[in-house]
């Protein structure tokens, strides 16, 4: 109640002191984060997509991570779809009215076309926004998989099968989800996406396999990935390696484990469904 009349590092410490919350509310809710990753995985095999849905800090938080998949998992662009009540335009100005429509995301779900081989969340820091809650019903009715995530508890909306509750308790400033719910929800969608691309095959150990060498920079890293993994290969021995594999570094990966050529490596892998591992063991 006096935080205004703390000095400057005293409004620092106690805002960054209090993020720890939002970590601790994370751990806590990770059985019913894994419970819905795992739901998901089979889905994201058979083709489906995930599908953020939130209004003003909740929604931006959805986008920005649906749109850090792709260069980070060489992901396709529409596997991981983040969307916003009162569309792109809200990323930059408060459109906050739009979220008090239950049924506002179901244009959206038209154009998508969701239905049951897709998966949606809805985020809502305060667990009570019309928006979020209403597309998760909305999934619902057209099969979808669906999960709830809010930072304060709540019933879950009609037609949730997770719910995600990560209590983080209130905000130093009162109501500004911003704060440490911002950072819960960052970290809970990190959470999802990481380990849905890391079972998918995009990540080998704690290194990003899932990578096309197809300019210089890329060459580079993927022969730093192979050394990385591989220490007795010379940087000439990974380049040609990875020439051979059509610049895939997975398919040199296998190639380099087994001995095969480019096209039994890639069947090798197709049959491993494209995790690495799998197909090494192999």
């Amino acid at each position: 109640m006096e935080f205004d009349a703390l000095s400057v590092q005293g409004c620092i410490e106690v805002l960054a002191g209090d993020q720890q919350r939002a970590i601790d509310a994370v751990l806590a809710a990770a059985p019913a984060i894994a419970a819905f990753v795992g739901d998901l995985i089979p889905r994201m095999l058979a083709g489906g997509r995930l599908l953020y849905a939130g209004a003003g800090t909740s929604g931006r938080l959805g986008v920005l991570d649906a749109s850090e998949c792709p260069p980070t998992f060489r992901s396709r662009p529409d596997q991981i779809i983040g969307v916003i009540a009162g569309g792109d335009s809200a990323l930059r100005t408060s459109s906050e009215r739009m979220e008090d429509d239950p049924r506002g995301i179901a244009a959206e779900f038209d154009r998508l076309a969701i239905g049951a081989h897709d998966a949606v969340v809805g985020i809502a820091a305060g667990g009570t926004t019309p928006y979020a809650r209403g597309a998760v019903t909305l999934a619902k009715e057209r099969g979808a998989l669906t999960a709830f995530l809010a930072c304060a508890p709540c019933d879950a909306p009609a037609g949730c099968d997770h719910l995600l509750l990560v209590d983080t308790g209130p905000e130093v400033i009162t109501g500004s989800t911003r704060l440490k719910a911002g950072t819960a929800t960052k970290l809970a969608l990190n959470c999802i996406t990481t380990t849905l691309f890391t079972k998918l095959g995009k990540v080998h150990g704690n290194l990003m396999v899932d990578l096309a060498a197809t300019n210089d920079k890329l060459v580079d890293r993927a022969v730093r990935i192979m050394r990385t993994m591989h220490p007795g290969l010379s940087r000439e021995q990974g380049a040609a390696l990875l020439d051979a594999a059509g610049g895939s570094l997975k398919i040199a990966l296998v190639m380099h484990a087994s001995g095969l050529d480019r096209v039994a490596a890639q069947a090798r892998l197709d049959a491993a469904h494209g995790v690495l591992r799998a197909a090494i063991d192999r």
